[in-house]
């Protein structure tokens, strides 16, 4: 079975900008779990404040047992974040690998 690539990408209020690095900076060292293969936050090129985050699993089974809310403060900065972001902006995306054998 392969990886599986999960991102999400939004817009933050420019006046928040500093708020939402914080957040995110934090965010990242709860993000060590098993199967949990890469955290990575990207702001997009030429779209100032627009950022992505890219999450990768190692599998199916790991990416639909994942749970981000399993720690409290974890919960209360995705909050934040969600609080930092342009109403509207936010899209999802799922990429299951193709593997050849």
């Amino acid at each position: 079975m392969g990886k599986v690539k999960f991102s999400v990408q939004y817009e933050i209020d420019s006046t928040k900008r500093d708020e939402f690095l914080i957040a995110i900076k934090e965010l990242r060292t709860f993000l060590k779990v098993d199967g949990l293969l890469s955290y990575s936050v990207y702001e997009i090129k030429g779209k100032a404040n627009n950022f992505e985050e890219v999450y990768v699993f190692s599998s199916k089974e790991t990416y639909d047992n994942y749970d981000d809310g399993e720690n409290e403060r974890m919960q209360i900065l995705i909050s934040k974040i969600e609080d930092l972001k342009v109403p509207s902006t936010t899209k999802y995306n799922t990429l299951y690998e193709v593997v050849f054998e």
